[in-house]
């Protein structure tokens, strides 16, 4: 038995994980929790909520965040964070923005007043992608693998996180499917058209009506709530299907998310469940195949971010300072 795990793990070392996959699953994430910070004002992220302390919230673990470095000052601290994360987006340095990446992907859901599904999805998935991003020497998460020789020690600690962070998806997609046959509306399948003719949370108005008229049809409805529902579960057998069944899974898996992105406005909740399933559903050793000028104009457009990002910073914390000092 030991032998056979040690052959295994001999061969999980055949291969450097540090690929553009891994690489493209950060970008998403950044710029997931990014949109959100971008598009939310302070007032909106804080937001009062009846029975809690004012927001940001920085009691237990809470104590760490970036929103609590400098509680009274959250604009500060949100302009830092999309600053942290753009370069994190760029894809520069992975073992130096590793430990920033993780900070704000904690923050945000630790501190906001309503996180979303999305902010909790990147927190977990940044902390687990530590081990990768730490062990990688790369200068771009772009980059080709690195050649010549590696520690062995090192590569099995990266396979080992990201083995880890399929099984962490795998448990989302049991999660969500089989809580939903615990809920009458999805078991008789009506349930996505109450979610998507609300009013709040519902489809957007340019495509409302014609959705309705879709949706007014009982077998269409039905078909969608239940085709959703057995996707979400064909996608937790990912986890032990075949290599090559995992495309279909993984375009499944991304039409679905930019369904509920697209019906729904979820487009943070999209970006870190797009990162998921490049994780879950795309092998490591299979790069993303880059054209030349394309990963020039990526590296071009990497290196112009990080250069602005200081001055960004350095821009907004004196103006911010002073203004709000007493």
């Amino acid at each position: 038995m030991l032998t056979r795990l040690g052959a295994a793990a001999l061969r999980w070392t055949e291969h450097a994980p540090w690929t553009n996959v891994y690489g493209l699953a950060r970008t998403l994430l950044a710029l997931g929790t990014m949109g959100t910070l971008v598009f939310s004002q302070p007032s909106a992220l804080f937001a009062p909520v009846a029975g809690m302390p004012n927001a940001p919230y920085c009691d237990g673990l809470g104590q760490i965040s970036l929103f609590c470095v400098a509680p009274d000052q959250p604009g500060v601290a949100r302009y830092v964070a999309i600053a942290l994360l753009a370069v994190v987006a760029s894809g520069w340095r992975p073992r130096f923005t590793a430990l920033p990446h993780w900070w704000v992907s904690f923050s945000v859901p630790a501190s906001v007043s309503i996180p979303d599904g999305g902010d909790h999805v990147t927190q977990v998935l940044a902390l687990l992608l530590l081990p990768v991003a730490l062990t990688d020497r790369r200068r771009w998460h772009w980059a080709a693998p690195p050649e010549g020789t590696r520690r062995r020690e090192t590569t099995l600690l990266a396979v080992a996180a990201l083995v880890l962070i399929r099984v962490q998806v795998a448990g989302i997609y049991l999660h969500a499917s089989v809580a939903k046959l615990g809920v009458t509306e999805w078991r008789d399948g009506t349930a996505l058209y109450y979610w998507l003719v609300d009013p709040m949370f519902g489809a957007p108005l340019w495509i409302r009506d014609p959705l309705i008229g879709v949706l007014s049809h009982g077998t269409a409805v039905a078909a969608l709530t239940w085709g959703s529902m057995a996707l979400e579960f064909a996608l937790v057998f990912g986890l032990f299907a075949p290599r090559h069944r995992w495309p279909l899974l993984l375009a499944g898996g991304v039409a679905l998310h930019l369904g509920i992105a697209v019906l729904m406005g979820l487009w943070s909740f999209g970006l870190a469940m797009f990162a998921a399933l490049v994780l879950y559903l795309r092998p490591v050793d299979l790069p993303f195949p880059m054209p030349e000028r394309v990963r020039a104009a990526a590296l071009a457009v990497a290196g112009r971010i990080r250069r602005a990002t200081p001055s960004r910073i350095s821009a907004v914390l004196p103006v911010r300072a002073v203004t709000r000092r007493p």
